[in-house]
């Protein structure tokens, strides 16, 4: 019973290693590189701005549903990639979990027979599985036009 323990530990272990990712698809020309902390969020609009490029962002696996932790990694890679686009700005477009495929465990069990004067019979299996999911988060890497 330990070493079957000690094997779906290692299975769950291994599939939540499920690596955070990010991308962009430049629209527009991009802008000499700034640091991630210049990088503002937005969640509307802001007046007077340039889009740059689409993005796409994950955190690390999680099982069932993502974490409030892996929604602000998934939205500091949206920056992180902003920022090497020379963006000052990510207009937020989607924020949420993502599936990233199912963790199956199986476990057969032996078979026990007694035949003996009416006899017992006894067999054992038990499986299932759980959502991994990953927290995701899109935007528009922008470049704000500062008002004087």
């Amino acid at each position: 019973m330990i070493r079957l323990r000690s094997t779906i530990l290692c299975l769950l272990a291994a599939s939540l290693t499920c690596c955070a990712s990010s991308s962009s698809r430049l629209i527009a020309p991009a802008r000499p590189p700034i640091s991630p902390a210049e990088v503002r969020i937005y969640h509307a609009p802001p007046p007077h701005y340039q889009e740059i490029a689409v993005l796409d962002a994950t955190s690390g696996a999680r099982l069932f549903h993502g974490t409030a932790e892996g929604e602000a990694e998934a939205i500091e890679r949206l920056k992180i990639e902003a920022a090497k686009l020379g963006a000052n700005g990510v207009l937020l477009t989607l924020v949420g979990d993502r599936p990233s495929g199912t963790l199956g465990v199986g476990v057969g069990g032996g078979d026990v027979s007694f035949h003996h004067h009416g006899g017992t019979e006894v067999a054992g299996a038990a499986s299932g599985s759980a959502p991994i999911v990953q927290n995701g988060a899109a935007g528009i890497a922008i470049y704000v036009f500062h008002q004087p």
